[in-house]
């Protein structure tokens, strides 16, 4: 389709990649500029309140999973992290063609990625790498940035699923219930 420049515009399709790529590295650069300017300006440990009681910044690094768990399995980790780039990247390129999938993958994407950054990049080594957490909320994990795309965009995932958009836009069409109970 050409516009009135004799330009070819872009299709929807390749419209919503570039927001879903470009969310992505917004996402990325969000997520590493403040684990940056976290090491920059505190020690390993540090705490301070930014809202008393509700919300402090907390230093620390996580070998692990939320929670720290699995801290001996953070090649697991960083090969999970990196599948998931690989098959979001896929989804986005060949499948999704609705402006909700696009915004909620490239979230994904992005939080995703800024967490691998640092298992790939961060002490001890290539694979090995301890994410950057500093989002302390009390009774609760300590997080980063990153996380908190993962976490909306899976919140999201699931609105869209329950709801049956499938990622083309479309809508699916739940299976009938027979009335039988196979379960007795």
């Amino acid at each position: 389709m050409e516009d009135n420049t004799g330009a070819e515009r872009p299709t929807t399709a390749k419209r919503f990649l570039g927001l879903s790529f470009g969310i992505a590295l917004v996402a990325l650069v969000l997520d590493q500029a403040s684990k940056l300017y976290v090491e920059s300006n505190m020690e390993l440990g540090e705490s301070f309140p930014v809202i008393p009681g509700l919300l402090n910044i907390h230093y620390i690094l996580n070998p692990g999973a939320a929670f720290s768990i699995g801290e001996n399995f953070t090649i697991i980790f960083t090969l999970l992290q990196a599948a998931v780039v690989v098959y979001v990247s896929y989804l986005l390129i060949r499948k999704v063609r609705t402006l909700s999938w696009a915004i909620t993958l490239g979230a994904l994407l992005g939080g995703v990625a800024g967490n691998l950054v640092d298992r790939i990049f961060r002490d001890p080594g290539l694979g090995f790498g301890h994410v950057v957490d500093m989002i302390a909320v009390p009774r609760f994990a300590i997080f980063n940035v990153a996380d908190s795309f993962i976490v909306c965009s899976m919140i999201t995932v699931a609105i869209l699923l329950i709801r049956n958009i499938n990622l083309d836009g479309t809508k699916s069409v739940p299976a009938k219930r027979t009335g039988q109970d196979n379960d007795k």
